[in-house]
């Protein structure tokens, strides 16, 4: 599985963005997907993931993010989105797009830049 992420950029504290990430490849291994991110100087922390689902896919958010960003899909593009609002500058952080796959092999995207400043 490939994966592009994209939608990161400079916001003003308040403000919004959303990060899009499409996968190719063996679209069809997808256990789950997500998003983590990484601030300088932390771990890497996940933000939010869809779990397939037996009829539709469960969201799971960081408690950090709880109210705040929202992960949606859209299947006939093979993407996920994350909609983040009211961003702080907590929130500035290399933004990661991962797949985990039935066989629970990982696959990581390129990562996408936010930075939350006035």
């Amino acid at each position: 599985v490939q994966l592009q992420a994209s939608g990161g950029g400079l916001v003003q504290p308040g403000g919004s963005l959303r990060l899009s990430c499409v996968a190719s490849g063996d679209v069809w291994t997808i256990k789950e997907i997500g998003w983590y991110r990484q601030a300088p100087g932390k771990q890497r922390e996940l933000v939010a993931k869809l779990t397939s689902g037996s009829v539709t896919n469960h969201a799971d958010y960081a408690d950090s993010a709880k109210g705040q960003f929202t992960i949606s899909e859209d299947h006939t593009k093979n993407a996920v989105y994350l909609q983040m609002n009211n961003l702080t500058p907590e929130d500035t952080a290399v933004y990661y797009c991962y797949v985990k796959a039935w066989n629970e092999n990982e696959y990581w995207g390129q990562g996408t830049q936010v930075t939350v400043s006035s």
